[in-house]
């Protein structure tokens, strides 16, 4: 996988607390910081999910069936 860098600003109490679970763990902040994204990722596809079936479940959001989708975009299976 290609690596992408990135410049952020962390609050200095957050910057501290990163270094010092780093070292607890004996791995580096990039690995910390990945991670912690990997993790909140995880969570918010939940969230996402979650957020999705409420909205169809109140009829705010429409569900087609794949079949009448293909037929009308022309896609034979």
């Amino acid at each position: 996988m290609a690596t992408v860098k990135k410049l952020i600003s962390l609050d200095e109490s957050l910057a501290r607390e990163l270094e010092t679970v780093a070292k607890a763990l004996h791995k580096s902040q990039k690995e910390v910081i990945e991670n912690a994204l990997d993790f909140y990722f995880d969570y918010t596809d939940g969230v996402v999910a979650d957020k999705i079936s409420a909205q169809i479940e109140a009829g705010e959001m429409k569900v087609h069936n794949s079949e009448d989708v293909y037929k009308e975009l022309g896609i034979e299976l």
